[in-house]
């Protein structure tokens, strides 16, 4: 029988007990889940018996579980000290996003986690929808020519809950764009390669809590493609049809609602052979294109069945920390760029 990652999880509410125990770690062909750890230890224990798995007390006692890696989602604020200490005590580390509160925080969690020879992962797990795996595949090959445009929108209704992080930028970061945008940031840079300038509005434009409800931000790659996101807290939740939008000089792949935590969505490719001439009157047939729709998975399960493979076969991951440091590189020049009013760099260190 095929030896199973034994999974801890360090913050069992919120994500952890809605979507990556039970539809991730749960299900997993690779992996099992022995112990959880909350701060809240009556949600702690609920999370445990609903799943059958052990609750513990304090972190401390998490990491002497038997356990070959952690899953961690607190607050940002709290992953860069738990990272390390999971690393120094030999534990693999899957994180969520943002992988720290700066660039900083998670070079420091990736040195640790190296020097440990343990690995460390980003948990965007909207990379392993199929739909968006189908576009990447027609992308490499070439099928929409030279990249172009880009845009990707997430957004929800979320007004003002007591004790919530994501609505503090001291614990979480900032607000719609750290949390919302970081997953369509993340999701173009797999499509078009690495961000080179930024320019990036945030405002509180319905909400009143301290942390951003609006965001949006322009992308210039490397490539010359030009991307938008955008990414509110005040936009009733069926009013967003949560659109990827890709074009490249050969054709565009269109698609509503696969961002996002289902695997639900629609994708649409509108693909041409070859260049064509100018065609003065701009005619646009409707109801062409060619339906993308390969067989679903939960991207959760994918995530973690990813991640729990590479420790068994002692490589790097695809859903490696390098993901989240170019995702938190290009988060810190956004929201520089909202401060500043100016079209920021995106800044690179030695770290990879």
């Amino acid at each position: 029988m095929t030896r199973k990652i034994k999974w801890g999880v360090l913050g069992s509410g919120g994500i952890a007990r809605r979507r990556t125990i039970p539809e991730g770690i749960i299900p997993a062909a690779n992996a099992e889940l022995v112990a959880v750890y909350g701060r809240n230890p009556t949600t702690n224990a609920a999370v445990a018996d609903a799943f059958h798995t052990r609750p513990v007390g304090t972190v401390d006692e998490l990491l002497r579980s038997d356990i070959d890696v952690v899953y961690i989602a607190t607050p940002p604020s709290l992953h860069a000290e738990q990272a390390q200490a999971c690393a120094r005590v030999g534990k693999h580390v899957l994180c969520e996003k943002p992988l720290g509160m700066t660039v900083r925080e998670v070079e420091a969690m990736m040195t640790v986690c190296r020097e440990a020879g343990v690995l460390l992962g980003s948990a965007f797990m909207m990379r392993f929808h199929t739909q968006h795996q189908a576009a990447l595949k027609l992308v490499q090959a070439g099928a929409l020519g030279k990249l172009v445009l880009g845009r990707a929108q997430l957004s929800c209704w979320y007004p003002p809950l007591t004790g919530s992080w994501r609505q503090n930028p001291t614990q979480g970061g900032g607000g719609a764009l750290m949390d919302m945008g970081g997953h369509c940031i993340d999701l173009l840079e797999m499509f078009f390669g690495r961000v080179h300038q930024v320019s990036c509005f945030i405002h509180c434009t319905v909400h009143t809590y301290p942390a951003e409800d609006s965001a949006v931000a322009t992308l210039f790659f490397e490539n010359g493609a030009m991307v938008v996101v955008d990414a509110f807290f005040c936009i009733p939740d069926h009013s967003s049809r949560h659109v990827l939008e890709l074009y490249g000089s050969l054709g565009s792949i269109l698609a509503q609602n696969t961002i996002g935590q289902g695997a639900q969505g629609t994708m649409t490719g509108f693909l041409e052979s070859q260049s064509s001439g100018y065609d003065a009157q701009q005619s646009r047939a409707a109801g062409q294109g060619m339906v993308i729709a390969p067989e679903p998975c939960n991207t959760y399960r994918a995530e973690i069945e990813e991640f729990s493979q590479a420790i068994l076969d002692n490589r790097e991951p695809a859903n490696h920390a390098r993901l989240g440091l170019e995702s938190q590189r290009v988060l810190a020049a956004c929201y520089e760029s909202a401060r500043s009013g100016r079209v920021v760099t995106v800044a690179r260190s030695l770290v990879s």
